[in-house]
């Protein structure tokens, strides 16, 4: 990586979009092992802030985050995909949506859901076979949108959608992986990737108004007692004219893809890790036949599953669904000593500092027992930050984690899955960080495996 004298704020000016584009993940990793706290470069004509030091992502994120917004080339970029949903919205509106919003994500409504997402669970190991290869981010990715579905939207969406949602989710991804190039190609320009995106984007609105639609008229409930699943919450204020049509459709397409994905991401990672250390398969296989019996996993049992959430845990620091947020100063500020000037781009990398020799022994290493000893108490709370953190920290942490939990506690009790491949997978960084190639994986029943 070559090197340029220190940018006219101070801070070093390392790279250009190209080299990020052609491999983020390579290129996170070095930025952070040669300088540290703060590098500064171009990603496309956008002056970029690599920060790393968990004092200042908790400054970005915590302390400081009315100085911050979401920036103006995320707007440009996304917003024509989730619009003003949660994720992409501002100020008062952001406000009046996360406390809408909020009910549907206690934790006394998601306890109600756990039954649900063993059903689901189960529902998918019935038609797996021992000895059969599956692509275990497919499975997961259908399992979660059918729980997202049922669990937000008050709906359930039967297997053609389901493969609907997913075909159209690759040219929705590749519109945002890294790439120099676009920043200079208008969405309107007639190019077949913007054509794919477009159609791709019409097809996830069509699924979404046909659930929307199903549910219209139900949102009240037929007793005393109203449903407090998101559609019919939103349904409701869009009744007192609070929302609107278009504000549903956002919310809902927000929720739809991102309620699902980082779930599968997780859980597909999650399975890899385990095939790859059968010493923490066994852990994890033992704590869940000492508490389970062979039982169905209920709310009540997931808090008693510790080392199974360590391993989720150690699986988000290591692959980060989320690998990197973005921020952008509405004043000039000073992060880790140098001027970052309003209106450029606070990046704020999970890959790198989850990844980092500075704030984690032996980084590399699939460790979880590092979330259980005394290392845990000593790192920085923000050498950590897989669901982000502050006022806009994922609503959805408790949801993804209970039903990552329940699925593993299902999945474990009757099989493990070996990966397939001699070398590991590639990764692609788009909204989210997927693998590259499929993740195809050889189902084993346990209970033979015992047996031997």
């Amino acid at each position: 990586m070559s090197t340029e004298p220190p940018g006219p704020k101070g801070v070093p000016v390392i790279g250009n979009s190209g080299q990020y584009a052609k491999d983020p993940f390579e290129f996170i990793t070095a930025v952070e092992a040669a300088y540290g706290d703060i590098a500064h470069f171009e990603l496309g004509p956008i002056d970029t802030y690599m920060i790393t030091n968990p004092a200042d992502i908790e400054r970005v994120l915590v302390t400081d985050d009315a100085k911050y917004r979401k920036p103006k080339f995320q707007d440009d970029a996304i917003g024509d995909l989730l619009g003003e949903g949660l994720l992409m919205s501002e100020g008062e509106t952001w406000r009046k949506q996360r406390e809408l919003a909020q009910p549907s994500f206690l934790m006394s409504r998601l306890s109600s859901l756990s039954d649900l997402m063993v059903d689901y669970t189960e529902e998918m190991l019935a038609d797996w076979e021992a000895g059969e290869v599956v692509n275990v981010h497919l499975e997961m990715a259908r399992l979660t949108v059918k729980i997202i579905v049922e669990a937000m939207f008050g709906a359930t969406i039967d297997d053609e959608r389901v493969r609907v949602v997913q075909e159209n989710l690759e040219p929705l991804g590749s519109r945002f992986e890294p790439n120099p190039f676009r920043f200079a190609i208008p969405d309107w320009a007639p190019t077949r990737e913007n054509r794919e995106y477009r159609k791709a984007l019409s097809t996830i609105e069509e699924v979404v108004w046909d659930l929307i639609d199903e549910r219209e008229g139900t949102q009240y409930g037929d007793g005393e007692e109203e449903p407090m699943d998101l559609l019919s919450v939103l349904l409701r204020a869009r009744d007192r004219g609070e929302q609107t049509d278009e504000n549903l459709r956002d919310e809902m397409v927000t929720m739809l893809l991102a309620g699902h994905d980082t779930t599968a991401l997780t859980l597909t990672y999650t399975w890899y890790l385990l095939s790859q250390h059968r010493d923490v398969e066994e852990r994890v296989h033992a704590e869940l036949d000492s508490l389970l019996d062979g039982e169905r996993p209920t709310f009540g049992d997931v808090r008693a599953m510790e080392y199974t959430e360590a391993v989720l845990n150690e699986a988000m620091r290591l692959y980060p669904p989320v690998y990197t947020i973005f921020r952008e100063p509405q004043v000039d500020v000073r992060l880790s000593g140098y001027r970052v000037p309003e209106g450029s781009a606070v990046m704020l990398s999970q890959w790198a500092v989850h990844r980092s020799p500075r704030y984690w022994d032996a980084p590399l290493t699939f460790d979880p027992d590092r979330w259980l000893d005394e290392r845990a108490d000593e790192r920085h709370r923000f050498a950590y930050f897989p669901f982000g953190a502050g006022p806009r920290f994922c609503i959805g942490k408790q949801l993804s984690m209970l039903e990552a939990r329940l699925i593993l506690g299902t999945v474990c009790q009757e099989y493990r899955l070996e990966y397939l491949r001699d070398e590991p997978f590639d990764l692609r960084g788009s909204l989210t960080m997927h693998p590259r190639q499929p993740m195809e994986m050889r189902v084993v029943e346990r209970e033979r495996e015992r047996e031997r």
